[in-house]
């Protein structure tokens, strides 16, 4: 049946495209910090430990709702790590880094989410998606936060 919410099919295929790459690059940070969470050692273990699960587990909700939306638009959702991959802006790890480097790397996965986010933002703005909108407003918060509590441990 025709889609008809009041987006052309070429914009929704647009901000689903942009939507897929915030999925991706969710996704690879859920992976990113579950793995941080299995191989934190040090000093910093329990806080870590704890903090990562808490943010892996916030992570594994979000991935639903972004692909929920790219569904909701008509588009399929990616869902493979092959398709993650080549979509996200986000690099996977080679071995285990030290407690402060996965903080570090962390802190750069969910600023390059809500970089990512941002750029979708624009053109769901321009045709009054504002069910988008929201849900990218809501996951900029999340990582803007969760990037500035994951910093002050840097200093």
């Amino acid at each position: 049946m025709k889609i008809d919410i009041g987006i052309d099919a070429g914009k929704r295929e647009e901000i689903a495209g942009g939507l897929s790459r915030v999925l991706a690059d969710s996704y690879t940070l859920y992976l990113k910090t579950h793995n941080f969470h299995w191989n934190v050692t040090g000093p910093m273990f329990q806080t870590l430990h704890l903090m990562f699960e808490a943010q892996y587990n916030e992570l594994a909700l979000a991935v639903d709702l972004v692909a929920e939306r790219i569904r909701a638009l008509g588009l399929p959702a990616p869902g493979t790590y092959k398709q993650f991959a080549a979509l996200s802006s986000i690099k996977e790890e080679d071995g285990v880094p030290k407690a402060q480097d996965m903080i570090r790397l962390l802190v750069e996965g969910h600023e390059t989410v809500a970089r990512t986010a941002r750029g979708v933002f624009k053109t769901a703005e321009s045709v009054s998606d504002q069910p988008t909108c929201d849900l990218l407003t809501q996951r900029m918060q999340v990582h803007e936060k969760t990037a500035w509590m994951l910093r002050s441990l840097l200093e």
